[in-house]
């Protein structure tokens, strides 16, 4: 008999967002290979324990014909004659969920169906884990994504697997929502090996927020002038991106610097023309630069020094 998946995983649709999703993590190498499955607009499935994984494939396809979330997990499990040993979740088209624990799952195993999810996990601290994802999904506003990632966040707050952490992973499917809106591979990120799986795979999809993903507030977006620009010379001048003086100057060869460094870490989507910087970007660039950063008076001084000598201090740059 292969190896079990013990597993905490959401299955969960927002209608609103035409966004279907699922977050799993596991003691289990790679549980991003096996457990998520999505497709927009059919659906989610994760399938877990002794996972079988046609339930992937042959739920989307049911769920493609129309079919509900409870009729699926009937057709999955009726004529699996392991289904005992099986666990798995589903959410359809219409955001209606249901899930089914075997009676063979190791303990602790169960699920609890929310109005739009379903969270399910086996060889758990307890029931309290799976309670706790769904009061999460619940209670916390925002896109799919970040409602999957607080709830398998909460769960490990309980407990989580009683066997330990090793992977995770997030995959959200929308409507044209892939790199170059050809699929709907909205988001599919995952960690496949780590002591601290859930942690990790928030810091990798932030880094995939901001290179594929447009969801920032343009409320939130700052203006290029003073301050800023300051902040962002000194950096890139770090970065050895930029080699002028950091004086608060929108120039022309800061802006080339700027562009430069968006390219290079592939935020050509983050690039605007209306004289403005999002926020994100710019936090990046400074936890990037702050290794190898002058202090602040330092840097002043040295621009100073460089503006008095002239020509020949800026050749030196």
């Amino acid at each position: 008999m292969p190896p079990r998946l013990s597993t905490f995983s959401i299955v969960a649709a927002d209608l609103g967002r035409a966004e279907w999703g699922v977050v799993v993590q596991s003691k289990f190498l790679s549980v991003g290979s096996v457990v998520p499955w999505a497709e927009a607009p059919a659906g989610a499935i994760a399938t877990q324990a002794l996972a079988n994984m046609r339930y992937g494939p042959e739920g989307l396809a049911l769920l493609r014909r129309g079919l509900s979330a409870e009729e699926v997990v009937h057709r999955l499990t009726a004529e699996d004659p392991q289904k005992e040993h099986r666990q798995v979740g589903v959410v359809d088209a219409h955001g209606h969920a249901a899930a089914f624990t075997g009676a063979e799952c190791m303990e602790w195993a169960g699920h609890v169906v929310g109005d739009g999810f379903a969270c399910q996990g086996n060889i758990l601290a307890g029931p309290d884990v799976v309670e706790e994802m769904a009061r999460t999904m619940e209670a916390t506003k925002g896109d799919l994504a970040d409602r999957l990632l607080a709830a398998l966040a909460a769960g490990q707050s309980r407990g989580g697997d009683r066997r330990g952490m090793q992977s995770a992973a997030l995959y959200v499917a929308k409507p044209e929502g892939s790199y170059g809106g050809t699929t709907d591979r909205y988001i599919d990120v995952r960690v496949d090996d780590h002591p601290s799986p859930i942690e990790e795979l928030r810091r990798v999809f932030h880094l995939y927020d901001m290179t594929l993903l447009n969801r920032e507030d343009p409320a939130t977006l700052v203006d290029l002038a003073g301050e800023v620009v300051w902040g962002i010379q000194r950096d890139l001048r770090a970065l050895r991106f930029y080699a002028g003086p950091a004086d608060g100057t929108w120039n022309p060869e800061t802006a080339k610097a700027w562009a430069t460094f968006l390219g290079v870490h592939n935020f050509e989507n983050r690039e605007r023309s209306d004289g403005k910087a999002w926020p994100s970007v710019l936090g990046y660039l400074h936890v990037l630069a702050s290794p190898s950063r002058p202090s602040r008076g330092k840097a002043r001084k040295s621009s100073k020094s460089r503006a008095r000598s002239g020509t020949k201090a800026r050749r030196r740059s």
